[in-house]
């Protein structure tokens, strides 16, 4: 067994290389009720093998049970104009306890990091229908089957880290997704110990305007900064450009640092523009808002 792996039990499991946007990364439920750009994901229940040899390393899950998205609530932010049903429905008649696999072949290959993926199971991304709840109208979420296929490839090459996710997704619809660019990193700017890095990325999304998502023909453009001190202290900034309307965009502003070895301090701001009443997104547009949390690590 010294090449195998099995692990049994609630876990989350992390695929992707880019900085805007994580395509491939699709075992895990999103939890947006802790961030509003997909990074906080649920536990998920899973048999999850892998084989690491010199050609490579597969990982295969067995997913018996889905958890269905969190939203905000009435009162709560960011949340659509129309709520957020908690009450869902779902293709399979299985409900939440239909049994979904997911299989990735991941290998190095001299600079470069390349992986392949496959999923089978209920969408994680939910399509929404409007309905009748009472005396109001709600949005009830309807997760349907899909299947997923995803390429992530990432490679240094100097002070260049190059990086690409693809998928293609069949389900109620059919649609590619790519992100893809760089980010170039000054190693001991101004002969200090900091790291600075630019980013820049672009996003698309083959349903363009119908896609639930940012990302359907976007540039992300962004800096990182690593002070390479005892705390651990990273700055990140970046902007994400609508490039079909010139008067959409978000930006995002994250730090943070360790105050002591359990003890870490964590400060994020997101600004959202949006002046298109017909966009999808446009319902955010005035739920700038900053967040400071302490994390306990034990």
């Amino acid at each position: 067994w010294e090449d195998y792996e099995l692990r049994v039990g609630i876990s989350k499991v992390f695929w992707g290389v880019t900085e805007s946007a994580h395509l491939v990364d699709v075992v895990n439920q999103t939890d947006e009720v802790e961030s509003v750009d997909g990074e906080d994901k649920l536990g998920q229940p899973m048999l999850h093998f892998s084989a690491i040899k010199q050609w490579g390393t597969v990982d295969a899950l067995l997913l018996p049970y889905f958890r269905e998205r969190t939203f905000a609530g009435d009162d709560g932010r960011l949340r659509p104009t129309i709520p957020v049903s908690a009450e869902a429905s779902y293709q399979s008649s299985h409900g939440q306890n239909h049994i979904d696999y997911a299989l990735r072949y991941s290998v190095m290959l001299d600079d470069w990091d390349v992986g392949v993926s496959y999923f089978q199971g209920t969408n994680r991304d939910p399509y929404f229908q409007v309905v009748d709840q009472g005396m109001r109208q709600v949005l009830a979420p309807y997760y349907a089957q899909s299947k997923q296929v995803g390429v992530d490839v990432q490679g240094i090459v100097g002070d260049w880290l190059w990086k690409f996710e693809g998928i293609y997704r069949d389900s109620l619809d059919h649609h590619i997704g790519l992100v893809g660019g760089f980010e170039y990193t000054w190693v001991g700017v101004f002969d200090s110990i900091w790291d600075v890095g630019v980013i820049s990325e672009y996003l698309y999304d083959s349903r363009g305007n119908n896609a639930q998502n940012i990302g359907q023909n976007d540039l992300f453009v962004g800096s990182r900064f690593v002070f390479n001190d005892e705390a651990g202290t990273e700055v990140l900034l970046g902007i994400t450009q609508d490039l079909d309307n010139s008067d959409i965009f978000n930006g995002k502003l994250e730090a943070s640092s360790r105050l002591t070895n359990h003890l870490k301090w964590r400060f994020d701001a997101w600004l959202f523009e949006n002046r298109t009443p017909n966009d999808r997104l446009y319902f955010a547009r005035k739920d700038d808002f900053v967040e400071l949390s302490l994390e306990y690590y034990f």
